[in-house]
């Protein structure tokens, strides 16, 4: 849909099918070469599956085995589709890459600006988050005031059929539930180890810290004469340990590696954060406020709640909203 409506925009065009954890099928590429044939729209096939192997697969094993929760989504956007991608089509004279995310990005007085898409059951822009200003200069969304009940029909109306019958799965490498994935790719997982409350008393066992996140509940086989939940995994020890839902609750939540796409003094008063993409932002605010923030130049953030909440799991990405839906900074969850 997105290179349909860049071609009825008499754009000069190339598109590009970017093979990255497996080899396409056939069938699909030659799918995709009837849709562009149908656009007059020359395709191009690159083959990434090596570095999206060594940026995005290893990686997000990797962070399990350290005790995070990845979202290797949003490094495939930076690393990938923004970053060797758009390498690739910039060698070659290119000079935006766009794609079908439902996003939507303006130019402002700060550079290129990141907000949700129209369609807000699908909007993406969580995803995109960590692209940065400079790839974001060079990134459009034709998609962005589209919704995704409407594009089925419109390229019905076009007489282009889409290669694949579903949507893409989150995690596009992963079919199914990540630890079965785990335990394929790694023979020597890390061992089972004790289960330990809060107040320190071992009360069960688990089967390895990777098959556990932070606030779940479920699947520990502890009996307790309250629900208990993950409160932390502390990988130095091999030691899960667990609590009742009141010591769960966090008043703070703690970014790193943080991607500034708006200056902090240009910040407005209300601030609001997504830990998740199915989640409402919520409400937060600076802990030491605006003032304290020289420069875009730190690289972390420590953001306080209203009220203590649940807290998000290490290694998920944080993404700073206004309240009208701009992105306005993003970074990694550390605590």
């Amino acid at each position: 849909m997105a290179l349909a409506l860049l071609r009825q925009q008499e754009f000069d065009l190339i598109a590009v099918h970017a093979q990255l954890a497996d080899i396409t099928q056939p069938e699909v590429l030659e799918g995709l070469r009837e849709n562009c044939g149908i656009l007059d729209v020359p395709l191009q096939v690159l083959d990434l599956r090596s570095r999206f192997e060594e940026l995005v697969v290893a990686p997000y094993v990797q962070s399990y085995l350290e005790g995070r929760t990845p979202n290797p989504c949003t490094w495939c956007n930076a690393r990938i589709k923004f970053g060797l991608l758009l390498d690739a089509v910039r060698a070659q004279g290119a000079r935006i890459l766009a794609t079908g995310h439902y996003a939507c990005v303006t130019l402002t007085s700060h550079g290129p600006a990141l907000w949700r898409g129209a369609d807000q059951t699908k909007d993406q822009s969580y995803f995109l988050a960590l692209l940065s200003p400079s790839q974001l200069a060079q990134a459009a969304f034709p998609l962005a005031e589209h919704r995704k009940q409407s594009v089925l029909p419109e390229l019905n109306s076009l007489g282009l059929t889409p290669p694949l019958p579903g949507e893409s799965q989150e995690v596009c490498f992963v079919s199914g539930d990540y630890r079965d994935f785990l335990e394929q790719r790694i023979t020597d997982l890390p061992p089972s180890g004790p289960i330990v409350h809060e107040n320190g008393r071992i009360i069960g066992k688990h089967t390895g810290l990777w098959r556990y996140t932070v606030g779940q509940r479920k699947g520990l086989d502890v009996a307790w004469n309250e629900p208990l939940y993950v409160l932390r995994k502390d990988t130095d020890s091999n030691r899960l340990v667990v609590g009742e839902r009141a010591l769960l609750l966090s008043p703070t939540c703690h970014l790193k590696s943080v991607n500034f796409l708006v200056p902090p003094t240009s910040w407005p008063q209300d601030l609001f954060l997504q830990t998740r993409y199915r989640q409402r932002p919520e409400p937060v605010r600076l802990s030491l406020g605006l003032d304290a923030i020289p420069s875009p130049d730190i690289n972390r953030l420590t953001l306080s709640y209203p009220i203590p909440r649940e807290p998000a799991a290490s290694g998920q990405v944080g993404v700073l909203y206004s309240l009208a839906g701009q992105v306005l900074a993003a970074g990694e969850i550390s605590s």
